[in-house]
Parts: C-alpha cells; sequence; structure tokens
C-alpha cells in the first residue's frame, strides 16, 4: 500500500506543477483552455489520492465529494469553500464551454486552486512520512 499511496502523489505532484506551470504561461484562448484541462487531469489525479490515502486509514469513500469531506474530518484540506468550488468547476469544465466561465474558472484557478493544492500535497507529504 505504501509505493501505491508514494506513486499515486508522485503523479499529483507532477500534473500539479504542469498546472501551475500552464496556469502561469497561459497568454491566449488556447492556452487557457489548456490550463483548463490540466485542471481537470489534476483534479481526479487529487481527488482518487484522496480516494487511496483515506482507504489506507480504513475509511472508504467512493466520489469526490466525498473524498473531500472525509479529508476535511481528518484535517487533510484546509479551505473547505475553495475545494468545493473546486468541484463544482471541474463538473462545469466537463460539460459546458462558455468562454466567459471559462476565464472565471481559470482565474479561480490560478488565484485559489494552485495554493490549495500545494498544501493539500504537503499535508499528504506528512501522513506518508508519519
Amino acid at each position: 500500500m505504501q509505493e501505491e499511496l508514494e506513486y499515486s502523489l508522485m503523479k499529483l505532484r507532477k500534473a500539479s506543477l504542469k498546472l501551475k506551470e500552464g496556469s502561469l504561461k497561459a497568454k491566449d484562448e488556447l492556452q487557457r483552455d489548456g490550463a483548463i484541462q490540466r485542471f481537470e487531469f489534476t483534479f481526479e489525479l487529487l481527488w482518487k489520492t484522496l480516494k487511496l490515502f483515506l482507504r489506507a486509514k480504513g475509511i472508504e469513500a467512493r466520489t469526490p465529494k466525498d473524498c473531500f469531506k472525509e479529508a476535511f474530518r481528518v484535517g487533510w484540506l484546509k479551505e473547505e469553500e475553495v475545494f468545493a468550488q473546486m468541484l463544482e468547476d471541474r463538473n462545469k469544465t466537463s460539460h459546458v464551454y462558455d468562454e466567459a466561465e471559462s476565464k472565471d474558472i481559470f482565474e479561480r484557478i490560478k488565484g485559489r486552486y494552485l495554493e490549495c493544492l500545494e498544501k493539500t500535497l504537503m499535508e499528504l507529504e506528512k501522513t506518508l512520512n508519519q
């Protein structure tokens, strides 16, 4: 189980770094859309990594919402409103395309989500090393 947790965390770390890189370099609509796709991918890795870490603690969570709820309960996530918005934005980006909405989501990625992802990675790394 330790190797699975380490591998999942490593994939999440790489995806998070790629998301940050894409977000900071995006200068036009196409690059912004690419960063949003990286967000979608990173989000999927995030909740699935949380699911693995929770399972290692004996907690079953099957959906992203359940994973976030339990991760808050055990203290891995701190900013509940941000993660709720992140889930909502992930659902929007995968189902409907609206340019104005896309710009708003991109700004939230840069302004809030990257920082929360980094904090979460640090919490999970701390948990892994205990």
